[in-house]
Formats: structure tokens, sequence, C-alpha cells
């Protein structure tokens, strides 16, 4: 079992950044790819980065591409750095784990999820 917790959420302007952070515990050993996700209301969970288990490759969302940066250090903490912020941004950011050393696209490649962390961007 692993265990997710975010943290880094906030309020912030149009054009600002923000970095969100998700600590893993618990059976962390082996390869875990990590993956965020981000729900606004009234709307479905959609993809938004993911890295693989050594970190060597990464992917995003088109809507993100060149402003979002995932990263992770080592196995047990992931990073979504954030810049340049549109309040169509806004939404709860998830962070996921999937038993595997590559990523999926899709909320049900993964098996974890943290609880979450809201963002507000205001215009």
């Amino acid at each position: 079992q692993v265990q997710l917790v975010e943290s880094g959420g906030g309020l912030v302007q149009a054009g600002g950044s923000l970095r969100l952070s998700c600590a893993a515990s618990g059976r962390t050993f082996g390869a875990y790819a990590m993956g965020w996700f981000r729900q606004a209301p009234a709307k479905e969970r959609e993809f938004v980065a993911a890295i693989t288990w050594s970190g060597g490759t990464t992917y995003y969302a088109d809507s993100v591409k060149g402003r979002f940066t995932i990263s992770r250090d080592g196995a047990k903490t992931a990073y979504l750095q954030m810049n340049s912020l549109k309040p169509e941004d806004t939404a709860v950011y998830y962070c996921a784990a999937r038993g595997s050393m590559w990523p999926g696209h899709e909320p049900s490649d993964y098996d974890y999820w943290g609880q979450g962390t809201q963002v507000t961007v205001s215009s």
C-alpha cells in the first residue's frame, strides 16, 4: 500500500506560479511511475503530467505544455511546477502512483491517489 499526500496548492493571480509536492509513504520500494491529474467543478478528472519511475521521461497535456514541469526526487517525492497560471487551471490537483515503470494518461491506469489540493487562479 502506498499513501500519497499533496501540498502546495493555494490562491494565485493569473500569470503567477505554484509548486505542488506529492509525498509518498508506505510500500514505496519498487517501480512507481507518478502522475498529476486535475478536476474542475462539474468536469471529469483530466491528465496533466506524468513521469517515469526513473524520471527520465515526462509527459504533458497539451493545455499545460511549456508552462508546467513535472519532476521527482527519488521514489518518494514528486513535484509539479506550475508557471504562467491561467484561470482555467483552477481545479483540485491530484497526485497518483502506478505500480509500473511507465505512467499512463488515464485515471484508471493508476493504483494509488492522494486526497487532492485546491489550486485557484484569479483573473
